[in-house]
């Protein structure tokens, strides 16, 4: 070796590189400007001959071997630095010329390291995680990850044979960044990081913050480029942003991609089964759903996680891939044409996210660099000791810094519509599902984690922030206040809460046979007393039907299926009329009768049975009138938008109530029978003077029922009725619900009015003149035989409430497996 190379020579930075230690390699690889020219310097482990070639004139220049385990040098005669190439003869006999990757600047500026170690860049994944770009006109990629305590990190893959030697990253001076730009990589290429922990044991992490990776059970992250897929959902984005979705319809399906719909499994020519060739594709599955989402009348759908996780029966909900669309349905670009597509389509798409806690495989977050990077270190504070995960420590800035981009990141790359936070209920108590000596109090001596509580206040502030009309909703199951309230004042500040109160009281009161139900009747009620204290969503999701908990139809009583189904129907119109958006996991619109299996796709085979269509129509119909009367929606979250006209019949099962919008033409008027007693006539009061048409019946005929209800309008009457001056007498069907539109008298012009009294007038007297020489009748007063009698709208007296009761009717012969008789598929 020349003298004059070998005096320029740091043997122990060699050494440092060789034994890849080296924390900064761009310190010694690449070029460099010295008093004795340009000193050119790579590490190559399988090259056996390495020439510098000169961008600007073609000159190359031979490396000297420095060290037998790949170490080159070169001294060029130079006074200023110049692009080059290096000509690599490897050790299999291959010939090729690369671009230095250490001879390319950071990324990342002053301001960005700033930003992160301050956890507020909120735009940390456009710089973390691998990015295809072009440098000094130079395609490769730009790798950058976080591992604070690390000795090294290399970025490995199928580009270097897997070796951590070949390309380690410098680390960005004491934010904990590691980054490199390796020229020649493309979208697609296969990667992990190599981290050497301090105590010298090397681990292949994925990236955390990647865009793509395998398909399960391989791990390895996948370089993508985000920036080629074209959105033209610029309307529905414009719409979205000047839409309050608290005074509109919201009727999501919540739903899981993988078990929704699935194909015929595919083998190879060895007669294994092809992993992942039951799922639909993202572009496939977006046709169908959306179809399915428009014609049922739902407005949104809620995707369980799709980010990407590791293990199926973890439902999502344990991920490993914040940054990356789950591999199962295809590529990220597949995903960006699904969510296109539901916005072309009218359909709002949220997406469940976990931020609560994380997986602890080897290959993930867990543990990152040796440390606790992403999970606290006390495991009291970052362990869950029941569901084995690790507990993200929100206190940390380059912890919370990820998160809260990632949401941002759904928002921004994925134009998501919103975004459900996954068991927020974990994150603001420190003892949450521990038992006493498993956790740690705050600082106050409180059970509150209060890093959480700031973290949260944080993301939705700059969520907010954004005002493009994105939503966040908490799936929260405890009594913390001001969950939707402001955080200016001392709110979390999300949009929307799901309402588990009222769900767990309204199905512990729909499981009891209607004889018993009486004695639960403030389960039926209890939700309104507290209805207004946050804007809920009402949701029978996914949680409700596993774990034998049983479908929703299997919860209701019942010896029949029909009995199941009646219950059912009045189940979910009660929810619509009931105060709150509404949420309902998919498969239980047509009443499966089996536990949801994420194994298996939904039991689309009970359409071809009768009872079911009809249930799926009876949704659909809901959907739709829900969709079509602002009553039902304009006014969930303002107290005057709903009135109770009764809700103390506890010994009928009966509640009635009405809800309504400042325009009183607009009012609903609905009554529930949560038993299966026809009520001829039932009077009940009215909010004003006027006429009232029944517009909906859960009991009709096409949905499956006996087909009692109101077939003509009502004129009220001034009678005194549940507090009220005026009233109606109606036929209530059993176990039913009916929905009445309201006419106030103003509204009927006087003209009418008129022509209607002179031709009751004229009515009258004709039929007084004939009445004289009419015989009378052997059942006068009497119905025809089979008919309902036709009931009295203008007297003064009325029978009782409890005279009006009569046997639950005959009913027809079910078409439908019988429940004895039916086998679990």
């Amino acid at each position: 070796m020349d003298k004059a190379l070998y005096d320029l020579m740091d043997w122990a930075g060699i050494e440092e590189l060789v034994y890849s230690e080296a924390s900064n390699p761009h310190n010694m690889l690449g070029a460099h400007m010295t008093e004795a020219g340009m000193l050119v310097q790579a590490f190559i482990p399988t090259a056996r001959d390495i020439t510098v070639k000169i961008t600007s004139t073609g000159k190359t220049y031979q490396m000297e071997l420095a060290d037998d385990a790949g170490f080159f040098a070169a001294l060029i005669p130079r006074k200023t630095m110049a692009d080059y190439t290096l000509l690599v003869f490897y050790d299999n006999g291959t010939l090729g010329e690369i671009h230095d990757p250490y001879s390319f600047a950071p990324q990342f500026t002053d301001a960005d390291l700033k930003k992160f170690e301050a956890g507020i860049h909120y735009g940390i994944y456009n710089k973390m995680g691998a990015h295809p770009m072009t440098v000094k006109g130079t395609a490769g990629v730009y790798f950058a990850v976080w591992a604070p305590c690390a000795m090294r990190v290399s970025v490995v893959g199928d580009f270097n044979l897997w070796d951590g030697r070949r390309h380690q990253m410098r680390k960005l001076g004491e934010s904990g960044i590691f980054e490199i730009f390796i020229p020649g990589v493309k979208k697609g290429a296969v990667y992990k990081y190599e981290v050497k922990f301090k105590n010298g044991d090397p681990a292949l992490k994925a990236d955390p913050y990647a865009n793509y990776a395998e398909l399960r059970p391989n791990t390895a992250s996948v370089v993508w480029d985000l920036n080629e897929y074209q959105w033209n959902d610029g309307e529905w984005m414009d719409k979205r942003a000047k839409t309050d979705t608290k005074t509109a319809p919201m009727s999501v399906y919540e739903v899981h991609l993988g078990s929704w719909m699935r194909k015929e499994t595919k083998t190879d020519d060895t007669g294994h089964v092809i992993t992942g060739s039951e799922f639909y594709n993202y572009r496939e599955i977006a046709k169908k759903l959306a179809e399915y989402v428009t014609d049922m009348g739902y407005t949104h759908v809620e995707l369980m996680p799709v980010m990407e996780h590791p293990l199926d029966a973890s439902w999502g909900y344990q991920v490993t891939g914040y940054y990356a669309p789950t591999s199962r349905f295809g590529t990220p670009d597949d995903f960006m044409y699904f969510m296109d597509y539901m916005h072309s389509q009218g359909i709002g798409v949220i997406l469940d996210w976990v931020p609560a806690h994380f997986p602890r495989d080897a290959w993930g977050m867990a543990q990152f660099d040796g440390t606790c990077v992403y999970e606290h270190r006390d495991p009291r504070k970052g362990s869950h000791p029941h569901w084995g995960t690790l507990i993200y420590n929100y206190g940390r800035p380059g912890v919370s810094n990820f998160l809260i981009a990632n949401a941002l990141f759904w928002a921004d790359r994925y134009h998501a519509d919103g975004i459900r936070f996954d068991a927020v209920a974990s994150m603001l108590y420190l003892d949450y599902g521990k038992n006493p000596g498993e956790w740690v109090a705050n600082i106050y001596g409180g059970h509150e984690n209060l890093e959480a509580v700031e973290f949260l206040k944080h993301l939705n502030s700059i969520f907010k922030g954004r005002k493009d009309g994105a939503i966040l909703i908490a799936e929260e199951s405890t009594a913390w206040p001001k969950i939707t309230g402001s955080v200016k004042e001392d709110g979390l500040g999300f949009d929307y809460k799901w309402n588990m109160g009222w769900m767990n009281d309204f199905l512990e009161y729909m499981k009891y046979d209607p004889y018993f139900r009486s004695h639960h009747y403030k389960e039926l009620t209890f939700s309104m007393l507290y209805a207004y204290s946050e804007d809920f969503i009402l949701v029978f999701s996914h949680d409700e039907v596993v774990h034998g908990k049983g479908s929703m139809a299997g919860k209701m009583p019942g010896m029949s299926l029909e009995d199941k189904f009646a219950n059912l129907r009045t189940a979910y119109g009660f929810m619509m009329g009931h105060p709150g958006k509404k949420l309902l996991f998919m498969g239980q619109d047509f009443g499966q009768l089996d536990e949801w299996n994420e194994n298996v796709q939904l039991e689309w085979e009970l359409l071809d049975y009768p009872i079911h269509g009809r249930m799926k129509e009876y949704v659909k119909e809901l959907n739709h009138l829900y969709r079509s009367y602002p009553a039902l929606y304009k006014k969930d979250y303002q107290p005057d938008g709903f009135e109770w006209v009764n809700c103390m019949d506890s010994a009928n099962n009966i509640v009635s109530f009405i809800r309504k919008t400042d325009k009183k033409e607009e009012t609903l008027l609905f009554i529930c029978n949560f038993a299966p007693v026809l009520h001829e006539k039932y009077i009940m009061g009215v909010p004003f003077e006027g006429k009232y048409k029944e517009i909906f019946n859960s009991d009709a005929v096409k949905f499956g029922g006996s087909g009692k209800g109101n077939p003509r309008m009502k004129t009220s009457r001034e009678e005194d009725s549940d507090g009220r001056k005026h009233a109606i007498t109606v036929q209530v069907p059993p176990m039913s619900i009916c929905i009445f539109s309201c006419t106030p008298e103003k509204a009927v012009k006087p003209v009418q009015k008129k022509a209607a009294a002179k031709n009751t007038g004229k009515r009258s007297a004709k039929n007084t003149d004939k009445s004289h020489n009419k015989k009378p009748s052997r059942n006068a007063g009497a119905a025809p035989a089979g008919k309902p009698g036709k009931q009295d709208e203008t007297g003064q007296a009325a029978q009782s409430r409890a005279e009006g009761k009569t046997a639950e009717p005959e009913r027809k012969p079910a078409d439908v497996i019988p429940l004895k008789k039916r086998t679990k598929k």
